[in-house]
């Protein structure tokens, strides 16, 4: 269901990239070092908060990639799902649950963030930086998320199982997905 008039009915957002290379192809390198660079989450942790994120933004395309992008790092299918149910009642660490706290709250109410949201994430144990990468994180998943959901982008399972495999595979520099 592409919105977008040059774009094939199933649009794929190798299809939008084509509409405009320099402007998306921008993105993918600073995907890649927010998604694999160095950092304080893990990159199953940083895939976790992108599944999560595209989740409570009902983005399927960007869900059901990165959901399966966290799998191959360790999250199984149930606790990805349960999260967005339940945080609290989901199988992922008690460390792990303020930060999903934070990007559920910052993408869904960004004005209301306040320094209690934060303290949880310090008092769970997290540096700063930790802090710094999760909004990152949620920043770029918020923004990957309107752009295909925008764009009119759905794709099948297949998409997802293949966009996850090259991005587990090869990162984000080399990846056509999300």
């Amino acid at each position: 269901m592409a919105l977008i008039r040059s774009l094939p009915q199933n649009a794929t957002l190798e299809d939008l990239r084509s509409t405009d290379l320099e402007l998306f192809d921008k993105l993918r390198p600073y995907g890649q070092q927010l998604m694999r660079g160095p950092s304080p989450l893990s990159t199953g942790e940083r895939e976790l908060i992108a599944a999560y994120v595209s989740g409570v933004n009902a983005c399927r395309y960007c869900h059901g990639t990165h959901s399966r992008v966290a799998q191959a790092f360790g999250f199984p299918e149930d606790t990805i799902s349960s999260l967005l149910d339940d945080i609290e009642g989901a199988p992922v660490s008690d460390r792990v649950k303020p930060i999903l706290r934070y990007v559920r709250k910052l993408t869904e109410t960004p004005t209301r963030m306040t320094e209690a949201d934060a303290a949880s994430v310090y008092d769970a144990g997290w540096p700063e930086q930790a802090l710094i990468h999760a909004i990152a994180v949620c920043a770029y998943y918020n923004n990957m998320n309107r752009l295909v959901e925008g764009a009119g982008i759905i794709g099948t399972t297949f998409d997802y199982a293949s966009g996850a495999e090259r991005l587990v595979t090869d990162g984000y520099l080399k990846d056509r997905s999300c």
